[in-house]
Formats: C-alpha cells, structure tokens, sequence
C-alpha cells in the first residue's frame, strides 16, 4: 500500500512525533522513506540583501541538521534533500517527483504559535498535495503516545 514515504520536516520540536509515526508506518509497510527539508523562500527574501547568503547558509545548515534527526530515527536508508522555495509548493513537488505514496508532516513548524487550524504550510500540503498527507499533531505535556506503542501494533 505504501512504498514511498516523504517525511515533510522543518526540525521543530512539534514534527518529531511526525517523524516518529511515519518512520512506523514506513517499518511496517517496508516502505522507503524519504526526508525533505524545504528553505522557505520567504525567509530569504526578506533578509537584508548584505545577510541573505547568511541566511540562506544558516537555514541549510538547520535543514542538514533536521534531515539528520530524520536519519536517526531509523535503522533504514532516508534519501534526503534540501529545497528552496514555497514549502507547501516544494513539498507537494517533491512528492510527484519521487511517486510518494504518502507524505507524513506535523501540523505545526516554527512558525506553528502564530497559525491557525493545522498550520499554513500543512494545510495548503493537504490541499494540494497529489498523494495522501499523513499530519500528526504533537501531543501536550503528560500525554502518553499510544500510536507508538508496541500493543498498537
């Protein structure tokens, strides 16, 4: 049912659980994962034009460091990428380019505290996403987690 799956992440804290939840799902179906880290565009854009590669070099870097976290999750291969652009765009492209199954994302990123709903980027991905889009919410403090829970299996 799902060979490829396209973990959708920014690095917050709030999308670990989605990567907990897909890297699950992909185990249990044998899928391949894949791990996107998408440069908001935006961000670069409205840096001031003397710090903008700055920018840029700082937001690689935290997308390396969160497609490695994706990594480490897992005992199974993670094709990576970075992109840059709109991320709901990106992310919905990749997925066509690779034949994903699925994308699984968190419904709230570093933006999340100032959105509504399920958040911008994660709404518009479901909106306008070609396959299936998995999103998981991160759970309040003290909460247990039974979707990752061997008796869930």
């Amino acid at each position: 049912m799902f060979d490829t799956i396209v973990i959708a992440t920014d690095g917050s804290a709030s999308v670990r659980r989605a990567v907990s939840v897909a890297v699950d799902l992909a185990e249990r179906f044998d899928a391949s994962v894949h791990a996107l880290y998408v440069i908001d565009a935006g961000d670069v854009e409205t840096a001031p034009d003397r710090l903008r590669d700055e920018m840029r070099d700082a937001l690689t870097e935290r997308g390396e460091e969160a497609l490695a976290e994706v990594e480490a999750a897992t005992d199974r291969e993670v094709t990576v990428a970075v992109r840059e652009g709109r991320p709901a765009a990106e992310i919905s492209n990749y997925a066509r380019e690779v034949d994903a199954d699925a994308v699984a994302m968190g419904t709230r990123g570093r933006h999340g505290e100032n959105r509504f709903l399920i958040g911008s980027v994660a709404e518009r991905v479901v909106r306008t996403c070609p396959v299936p889009v998995l999103t998981v919410r991160q759970l309040e403090a003290g909460t247990t987690d039974s979707l990752l829970s061997d008796e869930a299996a």
